[in-house]
């Protein structure tokens, strides 16, 4: 038998509890699921909730959180609440590394902000919280959430197989933003449950007033509960107030004790009702409660009520008492939401402005947390005076990282009010244009810039305008203007102190792509010089990335990664400058490659993630860089884990770089190259018509193309149409001096093609152009190899074949080697060495076999079948299973070892040098492989085959 106030909770609600005890069941056994429930306020989506937690008693971690107005522009906001605090346990050890867990991955975000940095470091916080414990996360009013906590709801619910994760969010049917719309498409489309509350039939009402008051309704009664039109809060609260005035009476029915009008009909009327049952002290107490956020420490409430919290102390408890307030961890909050609301806006207006100004200077005296000042101050809606100014002073750049959005509120509103020019304005101004760059707002950010140079007087704060100036242009898709604000800045000969070497170095950066090499060479060294001249160590590392991109594309490697490894030994592990430090280490990798170093780049990867890791970054970066690694490594499967799939099903602002289009572009011309080779049609087609329809409008799309432009020409050869493919391969040619495209790895195939195609004139132009990048080449590598292929290839000459093959074979890359020597193979016939082409091709042909390269196999041995040879069939590999633990990759393997020791997915990354995300690909290919449904079938799986990390 139910307790009565349990039973309140789920009168007509058993089949919506019976799914929420399924889903905590299935947590019980290691299967992680989302349940989205939506319905009107007070429809009972949290009771709920809470109900299904208490009746099905999870074993399990429990995180609730509530979304509300007041916080739905601070990123990460109601995500942070849902995690800071230790969730209590039954096991105290737990408890403890939780607590550690927490402490270790929050103190990052103290350099982190609501973009993709804070959004990686919580999800890998749950994820490893997931690997300790069953967790539960409840977030309440979705509707409210800011953008960064959505993204991580959405992440965490994308990856719900792989985590011992029971993911709650409770929602508005409306109004509904559209970023919350889209996540609850995705929750849908991946299978997660979606439980919409309506309101209670009559007969559950009745159930419901009958539980309350020991009798069923009478038709008063009946008729006044009616007024709530099946919204069972409603209903409590109208049989509550009856109860607390004594207004019903009788049995075996009950009935009303009143005249008709006597009871107010409306909800917020019903609820006010509330504070009449206690003292002025407590009802004063709510009031100013009702200003804070949905949950609010007694400290903070001490603090807007000038009296110490002792004092406080019998009032919180009546209203607890009441059931007006109720406790959540530390902190204290209202039982509904809409008691709170209804309190708020039973207040006038122009007396809750006036409070949220008060308590806002009240928080800032008490040198309370910049963003709670910060709410308070948006909420009272106008100035507070000389005091929010000086506030404004001092936290502006805070709050400007932490909140731009609100930011750009209070400093625009700020600025309006007071005279325009002097200290107090420029630096206000400075941080109002900081707020805008970082909330996105470009073009309004160039105009308030361009407008302050007319009228600052502050030298440094002048220079630091135009270099936000320049940046705001440049996100703003404007690089010429940008290119004219910094010489115009360095022209006036004013820019202060760092300012000069910084202008120069972003500089040199715009003026690739419309300059000549020699200019933009030039720039970079004057940039370097200005930046040791003052010491400063961001323009002297960004000037010398600048020299790396010249010296590549000069072709002198060596020397571009001197510059590089300066640069990352400058930068050193400085969080401040985390994203300059990313792209030195990204082009590291791209060096090493291109010097023909093989390990030392797939150290660098390393590296680039290790810093990733320590610094919790989400490593989107290296994605696309180990993407093409992989490939040229002849590591496909892990090449095509690494770029993932179904992107387009996260919101904007986790993988905002993926609609940068070099990223797409790469990201859909690798996969669609090795489908391609691969011989699997109908996927490569898939990207290649995602990648093709993304337009080529600058220097950095044409030079991320090429794999695009080779998987193109792939898929026209396998439909025979050899000279259209010759012409598409043959459009990455003309190579502009400003580019730093590498062509040599693709000119080999256009020989091919051109001589198969009747086309000589073409093939030695290829091979002329792949003879210019060799000789351009201070330290010669990969395209010197390339050269000799094309040369071998065009005078069916073999020696020059063999020198390719001899330097694959030794120094790699390992997925030129079975080309060449199918190359090789072809010319060997062509001179009648039968012996010798058959033991070539044979050795080719296993080679593509190890790359599953069927496509490869079937047009090697067409080439060679012309000479009347074939490979050796005793040469041929098993074909690898499809399903089942076969199947598993030798990557694959080792993470499902690693899951088998009860690794977290960041775990794992760490232990293999990989993204969390590309750990999460494995994990779903080895769940599809093996056909399991949760981590703990792998467990038993890798159990049964002995495996081992």
């Amino acid at each position: 038998m139910w307790p009565t106030e349990r039973l309140l909770h789920w009168v007509g609600r058993e089949r919506e509890l019976a799914i929420l005890g399924s889903a905590i069941e299935g947590l019980r056994a290691g299967v992680g699921s989302v349940v989205w429930i939506e319905g009107e306020p007070g429809i009972g989506k949290s009771s709920l909730v809470t109900e299904a937690m208490a009746a099905y008693d999870p074993g399990a971690d429990v995180n609730w959180a509530m979304a509300d107005e007041l916080t739905s522009r601070l990123p990460l906001r109601v995500m942070l609440d849902c995690l800071q605090v230790t969730p209590s346990s039954s096991d105290p050890r737990r408890a403890h590394a939780a607590a550690q867990l927490r402490q270790g991955r929050l103190s990052l975000l103290a350099n982190a902000d609501g973009s993709a940095t804070g959004v990686e470091i919580l999800v890998t916080l749950v994820d490893e919280l997931c690997a300790a414990a069953p967790t539960v996360l409840v977030v309440d009013d979705l509707q409210w959430a800011d953008e960064a906590s959505l993204v991580v709801w959405h992440q965490l619910a994308a990856s719900i197989g792989q985590l011992r994760l029971l993911l709650v969010g409770t929602c508005r049917p409306t109004p509904r933003r559209s970023e919350v719309e889209q996540v609850r498409t995705a929750v849908t489309r991946r299978g997660g449950t979606v439980v919409t509350l309506g309101p209670l039939p009559e007969t559950d009402v009745a159930r419901l007033v009958a539980g309350m008051l020991g009798a069923p309704p009478g038709d008063d009664l009946r008729r006044l509960t009616a007024q709530a039109v099946g919204n069972p809060l409603y209903v409590r609260e109208l049989v509550d107030a009856l109860l607390r005035e004594q207004l019903a009476q009788g049995v075996p029915a009950a009935e009303l004790a009143l005249v008709s009008g006597q009871l107010p009909a409306s909800l917020a009327e019903v609820l006010l009702g509330r504070l009449s049952s206690v003292s002025p002290d407590a009802a004063r107490l709510l009031r100013a409660a009702a200003l804070l956020r949905g949950g609010f420490a007694a400290a903070d409430l001490a603090v807007v009520l000038r009296k110490p919290v002792s004092s406080l102390t019998g009032g919180m408890q009546e209203a607890v008492a009441a059931g007006v307030l109720a406790g959540a961890g530390p902190e204290l909050v209202f039982r509904h939401p809409l008691i709170r609301q209804a309190l708020y806006e039973s207040m006038p207006l122009t007396l809750r402005t006036a409070l949220h100004a008060e308590a806002a200077r009240e928080l800032a005296n008490a040198g309370a947390d910049a963003l709670s000042v910060a709410q308070q101050l948006s909420a009272g809606g106008r100035r507070s005076g000389d005091w929010s100014r000086e506030w404004l002073l001092q936290a502006g750049p805070e709050l400007a990282a932490r909140a731009p959005q609100l930011a750009v509120e209070l400093l625009q509103r700020e600025l309006d009010g007071i005279p325009t020019g002097g200290a107090t304005w420029d630096t206000i101004m400075a941080s109002l244009l900081r707020a805008q760059l970082a909330s996105g707002a470009y073009e309004e950010a160039a105009r308030q810039a361009r407008w302050a140079l007319t009228v600052m007087t502050d030298a440094d704060r002048r220079a630091e305008t135009h270099w936000m100036l320049a940046h705001a242009q440049v996100n703003a898709g404007r690089g010429d203007d940008a290119i004219t604000t910094i010489r115009d800045a360095v022209a006036s000969g004013l820019l202060a102190g760092v300012w000069h070497g910084r202008m120069l170095a972003l500089l040199a950066m715009l003026e690739r792509p419309v300059s000549s090499f020699d200019v933009t060479d030039a720039t970079a060294r004057q940039a370097l010089a200005a930046a040791e001249a003052t010491g400063d160590p961001f323009a002297t590392a960004h000037a010398l990335t600048d020299l790396w991109l010249t010296c590549s594309i000069g072709r002198d490697h060596p020397a571009a990664l001197g510059h590089i490894d300066r640069a990352l030994l400058i930068l050193g592990d400085d969080l401040g400058q985390a994203d300059l430090c990313a792209v030195a280490l990204d082009a590291r990798t791209f060096t090493l490659q291109n010097l023909d170093q093989w390990p030392q780049a797939e150290l660098a990867l390393r590296r680039a993630r290790e810093f990733a890791q320590r610094t919790g970054r989400p490593d989107r970066a290296t994605w696309a860089t180990a993407a093409v690694l992989r490939f040229w490594l002849g590591q496909w499967d892990d090449a095509l884990a690494e770029l993932g799939s179904d992107f387009a099903d996260y919101p904007g602002l986790m993988y905002a770089f993926l609609r940068e289009r070099w990223s797409a572009l790469l990201s859909h011309g690798v996969t669609a190259l090795i489908a391609g080779h691969r011989d699997q049609r109908s996927e490569a087609a898939q990207h290649l018509r995602l990648g093709l329809a993304l337009p080529i409008e600058n220097m950095s799309d044409r030079e991320n193309q090429d794999f695009l432009v080779a998987a193109h020409a792939l898929a026209l050869e396998q439909s025979g149409e050899t000279r259209q493919a010759m012409a598409r391969l043959a459009t990455l040619l003309p190579r502009h001096q400003r580019e730093m495209t590498l062509l040599h790895q693709w000119l080999p195939d256009l020989v091919r093609l051109a001589l198969a195609a009747g086309d000589r004139q073409l093939a030695q132009d290829a091979a002329r152009a792949c003879q210019a990048e060799a000789a351009a080449e201070t330290r010669p590598a990969r395209a010197a190899a390339a050269s000799l292929r094309c040369r071998g290839l065009l005078e069916s000459d073999p020696g020059p074949l063999q020198e390719a093959v001899a330097h694959y074979r030794t120094v790699g890359p390992l997925v030129e080697l079975p080309a060449s020597l199918e190359d090789l193979a072809v010319v060997l016939a062509e001179h009648t060495r039968g012996d010798e082409a058959r033991a070539t091709l044979t050795e080719a042909v296993s080679l593509y076999e190890g790359l599953q390269a069927r496509w490869d196999i079937h047009r090697a041995e067409g080439r060679l079948r012309a000479h009347g040879i074939r490979s050796s069939p005793g040469s041929r590999r098993t074909p690898r299973a499809t399903f089942g633990w076969a199947a598993l990759t030798p990557t694959e393997l080792k993470v499902a070892g690693l899951i088998a020791k009860g690794d977290s997915t960041s775990d794992i990354a760490r232990t293999l040098f990989l993204s969390r995300r590309t750990v999460q690909t494995y994990i779903s290919r080895i769940l599809a492989k093996l056909d399991a449904k949760s981590r703990v079938e792998i467990v038993a799986q890798a159990l049964r085959e002995g495996a081992s990390p």
